[in-house]
């Protein structure tokens, strides 16, 4: 995070913090209408949240299609056959320039995961049908942005 001095729409001069962020994917694995899933435990939150696989892009270089390809291997032990782009957003530009790209990956075959780091180690694979997200959201059984944002465009996608 950092302190910016930038110009606003009416050239005054506005003090911001920023963070940086190398990016990030966000996939929607989907085997007929079931949902690969993971509970963890999120820190800033200090709760468990159900989420759909995702990552970092930091690795150099990397595009994002490969990023999601390795995080749902790391995540959730799948590889997809097709991956399909479903959009691409800023997750907060009010304070991050976080930009992410959400695809839904399909025919996929189980390999054998990867999980790295303290959160990974402790998730939990949770399988839901796609048919049940609106009710889990009004529910608030699931309250995270980047998952309600890839499940709501795969639905959209499927039609």
């Amino acid at each position: 995070m950092f302190e910016a001095t930038v110009r606003g729409p009416k050239n005054e001069l506005l003090n911001r913090e920023i963070t940086r962020h190398p990016g990030a994917v966000c996939i929607v694995p989907l085997d007929g209408s079931t949902v690969t899933m993971i509970r963890q435990y999120r820190c800033a939150a200090d709760q468990y949240l159900l989420e759909i696989p995702a990552g970092k892009r930091d690795q150099a270089g990397e595009p994002p299609e490969e990023t999601a390809r390795r995080e749902l291997v790391e995540e959730v032990g799948l590889s997809a056959g097709e991956l399909h782009l479903l959009g691409e957003y800023y997750n907060s530009p009010g304070f991050c320039d976080e930009y992410s790209y959400c695809y839904l990956a399909t025919d996929c075959t189980p390999v054998p995961d990867n999980r790295q780091g303290a959160e990974e180690e402790y998730m939990e694979i949770v399988q839901i049908d796609l048919d049940d997200v609106v009710g889990m959201i009004a529910e608030k059984k699931i309250i995270d942005a980047k998952t309600i944002i890839g499940l709501m465009l795969a639905k959209e996608h499927i039609g």
